[in-house]
Parts: structure tokens; C-alpha cells; sequence
């Protein structure tokens, strides 16, 4: 019987799309209890009645607790999903108007840049907290992590505790292949992808149709389309030769060519400070959704293949896929560090996650990884280490920030959000 943990369980639209897989596997469901884990209790509540109304509806076999208690919940679990933002909307405002004040502009600040970093620090002491308990609760668990930054929550976790069978996953290859596949007009399932590196900074190694290279394809659809040229990912590709996995909005922040410069802004159509109208669109979804349990309307049931619940059904019954995991390197790709988290294709089936040897990145990509992943390392220490200084360093290896401001305006702003974030962050950043 599979135990599977919902940590995050009041992230409803999360947790909706996740159940509507995991409860349409005719091959689990009698033998599955979900359990549902928040913080606030008005979302777990909300949770629990939806994931009920669902099982009713669908007239399975599952079992559902919710449990306020982190450690009730993980106890005995045979798998762990993750979708937590610790601090919620108000720390996110906070990590886009402080910034803003100092003319620093981010698109999503989530991943990388200012954002990012407090994002990771306000997010690892919790992950080192569920690691701890999964290492003596539910050792030979899996943790699937969904929550950003991607490169560093998974290595808190792994670096920081015992518990090292942690994997975290991203929609963003998935999306982008379909992408790619869409814009030469040919099915997905017929193409040839090798696409690997690191979580929103990965590149399509590899796009070919019977052995033929669809790069030239590409070429000519975005030729013809001078409205593609307006985008980051575009612009990215005609220079590094690669196509990259992020979208332009996002991927337009790691980077320090296109958000310090106006013509840039304008250029490539970067929308600053989008993250705060997807906080208030999913605001509005909760409510309505609320609003429609309680009128005994339930929800829809869309099953669509969510990543957490296929590595869940290829593990309980052998079933082989190869999806994208962010994994621990450990010689992966040979030109990233051994100890970074890396994004490629793993093998799962009956054994868990196994993960695919790439070899070496091409070199220029390589090197653009190695400034995002120094930023992420930086910054993991700070937390795992209580280290305020490097805070500091990772801001100011930041390729947005360090392109924005001078280096005091970096420590001045870094002190403002730790003075502003508070309780919220390790023990040693805040004193």
C-alpha cells in the first residue's frame, strides 16, 4: 500500500492536478492513502474536502488523512511531494518591491537573482527540517521536490541531512520539447531529444527526426517570424547554438543582458514583476474553488500526466519512462561541479530514479551553468552554514544584480531583506 505525502497539501490547483492523476490509476488506488500536510488550517481543510469530494466522485478505494503535524504525516511514507513557499505572498511582494526600490527589475524571482536567493533562504531550514524527519520516519521514502529554486532546495536537503534519495522536478524540458516539436510540425513522439543541464537553464542537445538535425527547421521558422526574434530563448539559441528550456519571461533573469537595459525591456517584451499577477490569479482560483466545494460542486477531475505521479505509477508497477529529474551531478555531465544538482533524463521503473549519463555539455554552455550554479552554491551555504556573508557573495555573483547596481547597493539591499524577512530566515544570516 503506497503512502504518498502531500507537503504543501493548501496549494490547491497543485494539489488538484496531482490527485486527478494519482486517483485515475485504476492499479493503485485501492491500495493507496493520501496524506495531506499544511500549515494553515483553513488550506488543509480546503484540501481535505477536495481530495474526499474527488475519491466519492470517482468511487475509489483510497484513503486520505490531513494532519497539521508535519512528523504524523511523513511517518511511514512511502513517498513525499513537495510544493511549500514558505512566507506565502507577502514575502514574495517583499522580494520584488525592496528590489525595486533600488531599480533592480525581476520578471518571476523565483529561481535565481535576488528573488531567488531569499526565496532558497527562507525555504531551506524548513526542507532540512522534512529531511531530518524523513531520514528517521520514512527513510526509505522518495522526496519529489516541485518547490523553487530547483538547483538548491534539493541540495539543502541533500547536503545538509542524511536523507539523500531526493529528486526534484520541472515541467520546463517537458514543455519545451512539445515546444520545439510544435514549431517544426512534427509529433513529439517521433523526434530524438537529448536535453540536459541545469533546472531553467537547460539546452536541447539533440533534436532530430530519423537521423535528421531539426536545427536547421528551426532556423527557418524563426527567419520567417521576426516576432520570434523578441524572444529571450531566441535570442539565447542564435548565440549559444542551443536551444534553451526556460521560458523568456523567466529565463530573462539570470542572465545580465536584458533586464538593466530599457531598450532591452521593451525589446523583448519582459513583463517585470509578472510573479505577483500569477499570486493574485491563483488567489482568485482558491476562492472560487472554495466557493465551489461548498455549493457541493466540486471540481474537475483532469488527469494530465503530472510528474510526481508518474514517477509514482513507473515505481509501484514497473512500468518504464524516462522523464527529467534534477539529481545530485556526481559526474553526470563531467563539466559541472560533482556536487551541484544537474537536470536529465533518469530512467524510472520498478528501481526508482535512475539517472542518464550525458557526458559533456558543449563548453559555452557549460560555462553559462557555472555562473547560475555559483550563485545557487553560494547561497546554500549561507543557509546550511548561517553565514551572512555569503549572502552577500552569492548577490553579488548574481549576473541581474551585479549587471544593476554597485556592489554597495548590492550589501545595502541584501541587508534590507534580511532586516525585512526576519524570523523567517537561518539562524546566523539574521544577527
Amino acid at each position: 500500500m503506497a503512502r504518498i505525502v502531500l507537503i504543501g497539501a493548501g496549494s490547491i490547483t497543485f494539489a488538484k492536478n496531482l490527485l486527478s492523476d494519482l486517483l485515475t490509476y485504476p492499479e493503485l488506488t485501492d491500495e493507496m492513502t493520501v496524506v495531506l500536510h499544511d500549515i494553515d488550517v483553513d488550506r488543509l481543510n480546503t484540501a481535505e474536502q477536495m481530495t474526499r469530494w474527488m475519491i466519492e466522485s470517482l468511487g475509489v478505494g483510497a484513503r486520505v488523512e490531513a494532519h497539521l503535524g508535519r512528523r504524523r504525516a511523513l511517518a511511514g511514507a512511502d513517498y513525499v511531494i513537495n510544493e511549500i513557499a514558505v512566507g506565502g505572498v507577502k514575502a514574495a511582494h517583499l522580494d520584488f518591491e525592496i528590489p525595486a526600490r533600488y531599480g533592480l527589475r525581476q520578471t518571476i524571482g523565483d529561481t535565481l537573482g535576488i528573488g531567488g536567493i531569499f526565496r532558497a533562504l527562507r525555504t531551506i531550514p524548513v526542507m532540512v527540517g522534512i529531511g531530518r524527519d524523513m531520514a528517521e520516519l520514512c527513510p526509505n521514502a522518495v522526496l519529489i521536490n516541485y518547490s523553487n529554486p530547483m538547483s538548491m532546495v534539493p541540495r539543502a536537503v541533500h547536503d545538509g541531512t542524511d536523507f539523500k534519495n531526493v529528486v526534484g522536478v520541472c515541467h520546463s524540458i517537458r514543455d519545451t520539447e512539445a515546444t520545439l516539436a510544435g514549431l517544426v510540425g512534427i509529433p513529439k513522439e517521433e523526434i530524438s531529444f537529448q536535453t540536459a543541464g541545469v533546472n531553467h537553464q537547460a539546452f536541447v542537445l539533440k533534436f532530430e527526426h530519423r537521423g535528421e538535425d531539426l536545427y536547421p527547421r528551426l532556423d527557418e521558422v524563426i527567419e520567417a517570424d521576426p516576432e520570434m526574434k523578441r524572444r529571450v530563448r531566441v535570442e539565447m539559441y542564435r548565440r549559444f547554438g542551443y536551444f534553451p528550456t526556460e521560458s523568456s519571461e523567466h529565463g530573462s533573469e539570470y542572465l545580465s543582458w536584458f533586464l538593466s537595459h530599457e531598450d532591452q525591456v521593451e525589446q523583448f517584451r519582459l513583463p517585470i514583476g509578472t510573479y505577483l499577477d500569477w499570486l493574485q490569479d491563483n488567489l482568485d482560483t482558491y476562492e472560487a474553488l472554495v466557493a465551489g466545494l461548498r455549493a457541493g460542486e466540486g471540481v474537475r477531475i483532469e488527469p494530465g500526466n503530472e510528474l510526481a505521479s508518474l514517477i509514482i505509477h513507473s515505481t509501484e508497477t514497473g512500468t518504464p519512462r524516462v522523464l527529467h529529474a534534477n539529481v545530485v551531478n556526481d559526474g553526470l555531465i563531467t563539466n559541472l561541479p560533482g556536487d551541484a544538482f544537474v537536470e536529465v533524463p533518469c530512467l524510472v521503473d520498478k528501481a526508482g530514479v535512475q539517472p542518464t549519463r550525458v557526458g559533456a555539455l558543449p563548453p559555452q554552455l557549460a560555462a553559462l551553468n557555472r555562473t547560475y550554479l555559483n550563485v545557487g552554491d553560494l547561497t546554500v551555504r549561507a543557509a546550511l552554514e548561517g553565514r551572512r556573508d555569503h549572502v552577500h557573495h552569492a548577490a553579488m555573483l548574481d549576473p541581474n544584480a551585479s549587471a544593476t547596481l554597485t556592489l554597495q547597493q548590492i550589501q545595502d539591499l541584501v541587508d534590507e531583506l534580511i532586516l525585512a524577512h526576519g524570523a523567517a530566515l537561518p539562524d546566523g544570516i539574521r544577527n
